[in-house]
């Protein structure tokens, strides 16, 4: 991995943070024209091994493990007793008894170490896989099938293709979107081959393309905070009403059945480029607290912020919502703020 860190940095690239990557003359808040490739060391790979691996995870997770089967690869939550999530992530099945959850980097050890204390019980071995490397591509993600040796792209979102030990990840977004998982001492030559059609691109593009398409992933800010319908994750069909019982389980139903989620994800936009602070409030027109920021990108080119925030379902929508002193004006989610299935992703009968 330090090797992969090592190139990104020869190309011009360097840390702003801990996880995220800017380029010199790279686009900073849009994807504008063209492809674009992002290193994706915000996101890492949990895998979970062993024969007993499928049986281990769906006593654990929102999704039926059933689902995960090298194609369709299902959205998913790890929660406490009480129904709050630990971590989100996606489900990869890679081989018949190993998996990898994708999910957000701070959280991979934590995830792990909550789960191994039930590890014992099952023939599974959890390892962080800091030795493979994730790139994403934004805009024409088909042309990386010129390379030789990559996997076919996807033609769904939350699908997976693979090949020679390198799985390609479809996304979703108003442009196309995918990803490369595979192993970091290969990943300078994979970007060397994918930069002769593609441009380095900042890491806060895919972020960006994350809350363009309502989809929040979990940091360990937001660790053990949300129940999973607070983040429209029934929506995107991340939790499966028809499986048997998994931890949190029993919350989770009885919050849905019962109409009981009273908080709900939103795309907005606040006025003005300096970032707010996850957690930071949300106030309605008469100073009410009415809800909180889940995360934010900076956009340099219309001086405002991309945002996530969990707001109350009770709040007015024409009622008028700040941030300290800032305005925050919703968007339209893009997908419908309702249940979906997995299964019926898995049997045709629905999109994923």
């Amino acid at each position: 991995m330090d090797d992969w860190l090592a190139y990104l940095t020869a190309q011009g690239g360097r840390q702003s943070n801990e996880h995220d990557w800017v380029f010199p003359n790279s686009d900073h808040g849009s994807a504008s024209d063209g492809t674009h490739l992002v290193p994706l060391t915000h996101l890492s790979i949990l895998e979970c091994d062993g024969p007993d691996a499928a049986r281990f995870l769906q006593g654990q997770t929102s999704a039926n493990v059933e689902h995960a089967d090298g194609d369709f690869a299902p959205l998913t939550a790890f929660c406490t007793p009480k129904g709050r999530m630990i971590a989100n992530a996606e489900v990869l099945k890679v081989s018949a008894e190993r998996y990898w959850l994708l999910l957000h980097a701070s959280l991979a050890a934590s995830l792990a170490t909550h789960l191994g204390k039930y590890a014992p019980f099952y023939k599974v071995t959890l390892s962080h896989r800091q030795d493979l490397a994730l790139i994403g591509m934004i805009g024409r993600p088909e042309s990386w099938t010129s390379v030789a040796g990559l996997p076919d792209l996807p033609r769904l979102d939350w699908h997976m293709t693979q090949q020679e030990g390198i799985v390609a990840l479809r996304q979703p977004a108003g442009q196309p979107r995918a990803m490369l998982i595979l192993p970091a001492a290969e990943a300078a030559t994979r970007w060397e081959s994918l930069s002769r059609s593609a441009s380095a691109a900042n890491t806060i593009l895919w972020r960006r393309a994350d809350i363009d398409a309502g989809v929040a992933w979990l940091t360990a800010d937001h660790s053990d905070a949300f129940l999973p319908q607070m983040i429209n994750w029934e929506a995107l069909g991340g939790i499966s009403f028809r499986k048997g019982c998994y931890t949190g389980q029993e919350v989770v139903a009885r919050a849905h059945f019962r109409g009981q989620v009273k908080r709900r994800l939103r795309i907005a936009s606040l006025e003005g480029s300096s970032l707010p602070v996850i957690g930071e409030e949300i106030r309605n027109g008469e100073a009410k607290r009415v809800g909180e920021i889940f995360q934010a990108v900076n956009d340099d080119v219309s001086d405002s912020c991309a945002v996530l925030a969990v707001l109350n379902t009770s709040q007015d929508e024409e009622s008028p919502l700040f941030v300290g002193e800032r305005q925050l004006v919703l968007r339209e989610l893009p997908y419908p703020l309702e249940r979906l299935d997995p299964e019926s992703v898995v049997d045709g009968t629905a999109t994923a």
